[in-house]
């Protein structure tokens, strides 16, 4: 893996994600941005795909169960070529086909429509076993939500996975330790989550989740694992890069036209700082 030009498209993603966001002026910047350094590994190293033919049959699938984390996906798709950026910059306005949680009927990129949490991840799984069913060597990525695995359907489908051994498919959970209405830990305490989805059967690993090369590490391994599914809990510090947003635990963030200048402004300096290291 070419860890510079990773973290380098990691930081456009960032850069993009807030530019997309800004544009409506409010939005789900926290727990878009944290994806960043995800997006970068399988976009710019893991995943088979072609943007000139989304629904290319023998693609990998890419899942956010999330799918209020929508616009680092479409930022992620805006720089691999699926669509001028600059379409992006029309989020959830009228006539817009970049909604705030994804839609795969108007996103070029989007393989299937997410928003109402836990559904993602079953689909997912679907979309696993589907493509088992067909004999391909196609793989299925989904990102769970920590606050989304709140949600009972989340784990049959990790259930359903193990007892299908659906080794295709790689999930992972998104631990930010925050969810919409504060921390996780006071809401519904999962404890030990990766151990908790280790008891379902899975192949368990737990790294940073900025971190690309532990990431990129961490998606071999899961490849490598035969028989079983996986899952990559990725530590992640919610808001990331966001001047405005990182670490505070919001679920949206609706900053002032100022506050938007100073985050994509210092996105940007980040960015041209590792361009030219």
């Amino acid at each position: 893996m070419d860890e510079k030009k990773t973290k380098l498209l990691a930081a456009q993603i960032r850069l993009e994600t807030l530019r997309t966001i800004g544009a409506l002026g409010f939005g789900h910047v926290p727990g878009s941005m944290d994806l960043a350094d995800l997006m970068a590994v399988l976009y710019g190293e893991v995943m088979h795909y072609d943007p000139k033919n989304p629904r290319w049959e023998d693609r990998d699938w890419f899942v956010l169960s999330k799918g209020h984390a929508g616009p680092v996906a479409y930022a992620t798709f805006g720089i691999m070529g699926f669509y001028p950026m600059e379409e992006a910059y029309t989020l959830n306005k009228p006539h817009t086909h970049f909604p705030s949680h994804t839609d795969r009927l108007l996103t070029p990129g989007v393989d299937l429509t997410t928003g109402s949490l836990g559904l993602g991840i079953s689909t997912a799984v679907g979309a696993a076993k589907g493509i088992k069913i067909d004999g391909k060597d196609s793989r299925v990525y989904c990102v769970v939500g920590d606050g989304e695995a709140d949600e009972g359907q989340v784990w049959e489908a990790l259930h359903f996975a193990y007892a299908h051994k659906l080794d295709n498919l790689t999930v992972f959970i998104d631990k930010n330790n925050y969810q919409l209405d504060g921390a996780t830990a006071d809401i519904l305490d999962h404890g030990d989550i990766a151990k908790k989805v280790e008891g379902f059967g899975l192949y368990v690993q737990e790294i940073d989740g900025h971190d690309v090369g532990a990431i990129y590490q961490a998606i071999m391994n899961a490849q490598a694992k035969k028989g079983v599914p996986s899952c990559i809990v990725l530590d992640t510090i919610k808001g990331k890069g966001a001047t405005f947003a990182e670490g505070t635990g919001a679920h949206s963030s609706q900053p002032s036209k100022e506050q938007w200048a100073e985050a994509i402004a210092a996105s940007e300096k980040a960015y041209e700082a590792l361009k030219n290291a």
